[in-house]
Parts: C-alpha cells; sequence; structure tokens
C-alpha cells in the first residue's frame, strides 16, 4: 500500500541570542538572521563593531541543526529546505513572531532587518507576513523569495526606510544572469529606492561593511 503523510502540531521551543541591553542610550534593535550553517551565537560576533550602547541585536536561530563537514564535532543549522517548505515556512514565521513579542521592543526604536544568504529570504518573509515599518533593511548575499510581489511591500514606507542590497564581486553563488534578474526584481520590489553595495570578496560576511549600514 502507497503510505499516507501526515501531520501533526505540537509545541515546542528553540533558543535565540540578544546582545547588548537595551537601556536609555539604545537607538537601534537589529533582527538579523543567519544563512546555512551557522548558529546564532557565532554569528553575533559579525555585530561587535557596532556601538553596544546605541545597538541591540536579537539573533534568532534557525531550528534544523545538523553537524558540518560529515564530522560530529561542528554543528551548523537551516532554516528551510525544499521539503515541505510552506509547512516549514509557517513554522519558521510562528518562532519569529514568538520571539519578537518576548523581547518588547520599545515603539520609538528604529527596528533594523538584517539577512544574510538564506537569511534574506527568512528576513523578507518575515516583513511581508507581518507587515511592521521597519528603519532599515539590509539583505545581504542572499535572494528574495520568487512567491514575494510587489503588492506584497506595498505597505512599507520607503520614505522612512532604508533598503541595502548587499554582495561580494566573487560571490560563487551570484552568477552574471542570477544577478541580472535580482536587479529587475529589487527595482521593481522597491520602486527603485534600494542602495545596491558591492564589496570585494566572495559569499562571506564582512563585519566593517555591517558597522557602516548606519
Amino acid at each position: 500500500m502507497t503510505p499516507i503523510e501526515k501531520s501533526a502540531t505540537y509545541s515546542t521551543q528553540n533558543t535565540y541570542l540578544t546582545k547588548n541591553p537595551i537601556t536609555q542610550k539604545t537607538k537601534n534593535v537589529w533582527l538579523v538572521f543567519h544563512g546555512i550553517g551557522y548558529l546564532s551565537r557565532y554569528f553575533a560576533t559579525y555585530f561587535e563593531r557596532l556601538d553596544p550602547d546605541e545597538n541591540h541585536i536579537i539573533v534568532p536561530q534557525a531550528p534544523s541543526k545538523y553537524y558540518l563537514k560529515n564530522e560530529y564535532k561542528y554543528v551548523g543549522a537551516s532554516w528551510l529546505t525544499k521539503e515541505n517548505t510552506p509547512m516549514e515556512i509557517e513554522n519558521v514565521l510562528n518562532y519569529i513572531d514568538a520571539v519578537f513579542e518576548a523581547e518588547e521592543i520599545p515603539s520609538h526604536l528604529n527596528l533594523i532587518l538584517f539577512g544574510f544568504s538564506q537569511g534574506v529570504s527568512v528576513a523578507t518573509r518575515w516583513l511581508v507576513h507581518r507587515k511592521i515599518q521597519v528603519k532599515g533593511l539590509f539583505l545581504y548575499a542572499g535572494g528574495i523569495p520568487n512567491e514575494l510581489e510587489k503588492k506584497d511591500f506595498e505597505f512599507l514606507d520607503l520614505e522612512n526606510t532604508t533598503v541595502k542590497i548587499i554582495y561580494g564581486d566573487e560571490d560563487e553563488f551570484l552568477t552574471p544572469d542570477r544577478l541580472v534578474s535580482e536587479k529587475v526584481k529589487i527595482d521593481s520590489l522597491f520602486h527603485g529606492k534600494a542602495e545596491i553595495i558591492t564589496f570585494k570578496g566572495g559569499h562571506e560576511v564582512k563585519p566593517e561593511i555591517i558597522s557602516n549600514l548606519i
């Protein structure tokens, strides 16, 4: 007999990391999403150059953990795969909602969304899902999901939101054809108001780039 795939709903827990407490000096809250193979505690180190008095960092943890390089030593994590993607997207968005609500971010602070690599798809999906205004949307070396359309971003106040697209000029995942198609998509979604920043390098996070985004 052909097996029947079913689903069940249950409660689960996942960690996340914060860096720099919110004080009277805090100006910005960064909600940052790592790429494949990272853990939140390692990804957080890329934001150490930001002024700790002015910048509170929230680093959610991708739920699907695995051993890297076929060795049972180092652990990385992934947000999504091509398996049961719609259901997994919903799970991830619910998790991020829970993190956001738990943090109780004061409304007067600037909210900044940052995604690296696979984290770009997570950041943009959550932004569209939550329909929340952000001060900065920084998309680093990743693609915006194909299912997101221009109408999905119409709520975003682009007069008061800084959108920056960052990638290395030697990024092995960004072919010339993909760069062309991504630029067309970005121009359409953000009405030509996104700033493109390139640097000399590959598919990597450069802390000096992050420190100059704001």
